[in-house]
């Protein structure tokens, strides 16, 4: 896992004058432009809800001198990407609530359980590089739906703890140290030892499935 910002981050928050700002956020956004438009069709309703939130994404990701984008803490916890979809899924959500209202999946009911379930995916997809290209295709929702399906089997397939153990890492955000506390583990080296495992578990069983970073 990363330990230091990347360097498309690291060029964008030391740039000093606005001319290289510029250019390091056009640099920034070619990086991550495919992510950001996975979250924001995730969230939005159609095409033109989509395109909306991704604006909007953008707007706020650059608001405030980078402000948000200064937030992030290389710790050696998980990929900035990682990172980067739990802030954009927050910033897509307020501006659909603001739009539209409340999304369907805030009810304490199964459907928010199914938010549950594909923002975990989504956090696991953007941990394993396996969020796909945006393209003009029309195929290309039914494609998303197979690749979430296989990504969804994938994880159910695994033991309740080790369901456990990403959520509380990826979705809750919680440290190494405070998932050891909570599971009983004897050290946070252990909480990283089986994520490490499960990762590579997970990225195995999706390859020979015929999912990985170089086909979505």
């Amino acid at each position: 896992m990363a330990d230091a910002p990347p360097p498309e981050l690291f060029g964008l928050l030391n740039a000093t004058d606005p001319a290289a700002r510029e250019a390091a956020w056009e640099a920034f956004v070619g990086v991550h432009s495919r992510l950001l438009l996975h979250v924001a069709r995730s969230i939005g309703r159609d095409y033109d809800a989509a395109m909306d939130a991704y604006a909007y994404l953008l707007e706020q990701l650059r608001a405030g001198d980078y402000h948000r984008l200064h937030a992030y803490a290389a710790d050696g916890r998980s990929k900035f990407t990682t990172w980067l979809v739990v802030v954009a899924r927050r910033l897509c959500l307020d501006h659909h609530r603001r739009h539209y209202g409340r999304l369907r999946s805030d009810a304490p009911d199964g459907q928010e359980a199914h938010a549950a379930r594909r923002r975990l995916q989504d956090l696991i997809a953007a941990e394993l590089d396996l969020t796909p290209e945006p393209s003009g295709d029309a195929h290309q929702s039914l494609e998303e739906g197979e690749r979430r399906a296989t990504l969804e089997a994938v994880l159910n397939a695994l033991t309740p703890r080790d369901r456990l153990v990403l959520k509380l890492r990826y979705e809750d955000d919680l440290s190494a140290r405070e998932i050891a506390g909570l599971l009983g583990l004897p050290t946070p080296f252990h909480v990283y030892r089986r994520l490490n495992a499960l990762l590579e578990e997970l990225r195995g069983t999706l390859r020979d499935r015929g999912l990985d970073g170089t086909t979505v």
